[in-house]
């Protein structure tokens, strides 16, 4: 029987069955856990710490042994990967594109209110819309598409709203020219203990080739600007045409927001390059 620890929420459940079919459907049970993000509903993430704050107890399901592997969006893992686990799989990506829930961006009125709880949505938006404001969102999709009636544009990812069905409430797709994505943002990651050869054997089988380089390059950028880093960033990498890693970033503070693009062969390199040029463009 495996073991599959998962969020409660309807997107988490579905995305923990998507790995078990994706496994062949092998029989399994649902270890259900509460982080501290679905207990702190009403707060805002960067002031709950950020990142994390939606794994950090399904990790710990599997560290403790109640459960074999750990389901999540990649988007919310940390740069970096606790003691005695290890990524074993990064089987698919949906489209990673942030989208608009109400109005199209050009058709949104002087001074109109985007509900978003990212600060990197805030900001990349404020960016081409400084008459723009902003108010938190908080909750599970259809929570937020309920809300979204109470402004006048939301924005959530399109990946979310493809697994639960409901790619019909996209007003506009934001292109990433404007809008980059969170590291991870439409990937799903599967973790299991570094010591646990049967379920690495497993989840090997359904790592997928193509998207797990893309993936780990976003994350080594994560990683490379290090683990205290509350700044708001974004990254979307994809296969060049001539099969290299090419990595687009952004990073905001107060002094705007930069972006950088760069290519090359192997993720770390890729990341490191990325932090270079983004720091070159700081110092112009």
């Amino acid at each position: 029987m495996l073991r599959v620890a998962t969020r409660g929420s309807a997107l988490a459940r579905w995305q923990a069955a998507r790995v078990v079919e994706l496994l062949g459907g092998p029989a399994h049970e649902l270890v259900i856990v509460a982080t501290s993000g679905d207990k702190n509903a009403d707060t805002p993430i960067h002031q709950l710490g950020g990142q994390g704050v939606f794994v950090k107890e399904v990790q710990q399901a599997v560290l403790s042994g109640r459960a074999d592997i750990a389901v999540h969006s990649a988007k919310d893992l940390p740069a970096l990967t606790p003691d005695g686990l290890i990524i074993g799989a990064i089987p698919e990506r949906a489209d990673p594109r942030d989208v608009l829930v109400g109005t199209a961006l050009a058709a949104l009125p002087q001074r109109a209110t985007v509900a978003t709880g990212a600060v990197r949505r805030r900001v990349q938006l404020a960016h081409v819309r400084p008459d723009l404001r902003f108010a938190e969102l908080r909750g599970n999709i259809d929570t937020r598409l309920a809300k979204a009636a109470d402004f006048d544009a939301i924005v959530v990812a399109r990946a979310a709203l493809e697994r639960l069905g409901r790619l019909d409430a996209i007003t506009e797709v934001l292109d990433p020219n404007m809008m980059l994505p969170q590291v991870g943002q439409g990937a799903l990651a599967v973790e299991c203990r570094v010591d646990d050869r049967t379920s690495r054997e497993l989840l090997a089988a359904i790592d997928d080739p193509a998207v797990r380089p893309l993936v780990d390059t976003e994350r080594a950028f994560l990683a490379e600007l290090g683990g205290g880093c509350d700044l708001p960033v974004g990254a979307l990498a994809h296969h060049s045409a001539d099969g290299r890693l090419a990595l687009d970033v952004m990073q905001a503070d107060e002094r705007g927001v930069a972006r950088a693009h760069v290519v090359g062969m192997q993720p770390e390199q890729v990341a490191a390059a990325a932090i270079a040029t983004l720091d070159a463009a700081r110092a112009r």
